[in-house]
């Protein structure tokens, strides 16, 4: 028998070599090639047409008469859902939601498909992964008992592709993409090859047929997609789910989306019913703070459009070792260090000797540089063990001359800080020139670090 032929596939752009290399010629990627069966070439005889599908036939059209058709969308019945995805299901959408194990991708997916049968919609759930009983297990524990939901339970793409023609529902899940193969190509499921071939042929029964499809997808230890790269780039919508299966909340943030905006943000809670939509995150978040503490400061940070009350804590302790500690959770460690280097040559704060531990409580990551001045603030309060009052909320970014710089969006900020019943605001002077103050609201604008210093201790 004669051997099987390989060669070696990058995981994050698709290359293709005889021989392992430690870094893709392609993508410059590290330790990411993978060896795969290599397909055959197959010997068409001259007679015969192409085993390739033919394209579309269309014609070249004027932009000017192309038809302009309203896009309607089809509620999911989640409102944190809808808004991520930019108000709905579009018609023919290619939806691509991954995350780690256990998360809640098939649970919330499920639900979203309880709801649209609600609405009269025809769906179906085609399954990789588990069987239809199973599926039936988790439906029946969620409360889902809708008598239009097709359950599918196939790995053959070819097999998928006839039942969705023959069916033609409105919307259809794949869970997961990593688990669909091609009978006719020899590599395994999950392969770069594979996953290729599987995401084209669903982006093109997408378009022909209007049918909406999800795609879960697997995530690698490093928290990205398992597969090549240019699977974000096939689909119309990609969605993360952040944080960690011991946390209380999960974020659905979108990534990519070509019928919305990007870096929307939805909040969910699992519970024994499933995924529950957290319909008021900020209060959510500062409801178990600490009032009275030192080193905890509330800062109001943007999540797409939507606003977001979060508790940022520091804890200082003097260090016993030659390398104080810094530990860094929810913030970027980077950021943090610059930070403390401000504090303490700006600021004349000694955190040289101190073990600096910073905490973003709920999970959230904060990456805009408006949390600067927050930061600095819960360092100080700890170094100080003094408590910032209550009722304030502070937001500002940080030069290393020590000056706070103006922050995008600064009226929604302070909205949202009054709803929840801030009295007083720490901003940049700036940003003072462009806003009004709610009624009962105190704002303080500072033009450096040792002003708000000053002013709050």
């Amino acid at each position: 028998m004669a051997k099987e032929k390989t060669c070696f596939a990058c995981t994050s752009c698709g290359y293709e070599t005889t021989r392992w290399v430690g870094r893709c010629p392609a993508c410059g990627a590290w330790n990411t090639m993978e060896e795969t069966v290599a397909t055959p070439a197959m010997k068409a005889a001259p007679q015969k047409a192409a085993k390739q599908r033919g394209g579309t036939g269309a014609t070249a059209l004027l932009l000017k008469d192309i038809p302009e058709d309203a896009v309607e969308r089809t509620t999911t019945g989640i409102s944190e859902l809808d808004r991520v995805l930019g108000g709905g299901i579009v018609e023919g959408g290619l939806m691509l939601i991954g995350g780690d194990p256990g998360i809640g991708k098939s649970t919330l997916l499920l639900q979203v498909c309880a709801n649209l049968c609600r609405d009269g919609k025809k769906v179906l759930y085609i399954s990789g992964e588990e069987s239809a009983k199973q599926i039936k297990l988790r439906a029946r524990r969620l409360g889902i008992d809708v008598p239009n939901l097709y359950v599918l339970a196939e790995n053959a793409l070819d097999g998928v592709e006839e039942k969705l023609m023959k069916l033609s529902p409105d919307v259809a899940v794949v869970d997961s993409i990593q688990t669909m193969y091609r009978p006719e190509m020899a590599s395994a499921p999950g392969s770069v090859s594979q996953i290729r071939e599987c995401t084209s042929l669903i982006m093109r029964l997408c378009k022909e047929t209007g049918t909406a499809i999800f795609l879960v997808g697997h995530v690698t230890k490093e928290g990205a997609i398992a597969g090549p790269r240019m699977l974000e780039h096939m689909v119309d919508v990609v969605l993360y789910f952040e944080g960690d299966r011991q946390q209380e909340y999960r974020l659905l943030r979108a990534v990519k989306n070509r019928f919305g905006s990007v870096n929307e943000l939805g909040v969910f809670q699992m519970t024994q019913q499933g995924m529950q939509v957290v319909p008021n995150p900020s209060e959510q978040l500062l409801s178990h703070r600490a009032k009275g503490a030192s080193g905890s400061v509330v800062f109001c940070g943007l999540e797409g459009s939507r606003p977001l009350l979060c508790d940022v804590q520091a804890l200082t302790a003097p260090s016993y070792f030659g390398t104080p500690r810094r530990t860094v959770g929810g913030a970027d460690n980077g950021r943090v260090a610059l930070l403390l280097a401000v504090l303490e040559k700006r600021c004349g704060q000694r955190t040289s000797n101190q073990d600096v531990y910073v905490n973003v409580a709920g999970g959230l990551e904060l990456s805009e540089p408006a949390a600067d001045l927050a930061l600095c603030m819960a360092v100080a309060s700890s170094l100080k063990d003094e408590a910032v009052g209550a009722q304030t909320a502070v937001m500002g970014e940080i030069g290393l001359a020590g000056e706070v710089r103006a922050i995008p969006q600064c009226d929604r900020r302070i909205a949202e800080c009054a709803r929840l019943g801030f009295t007083t605001i720490l901003l940049p002077r700036e940003n003072m020139k462009r806003v009004t103050a709610p009624e009962g609201v105190k704002l303080i604008g500072v033009g450096t670090v040792m002003q708000a210093l000053s002013v709050l201790f």
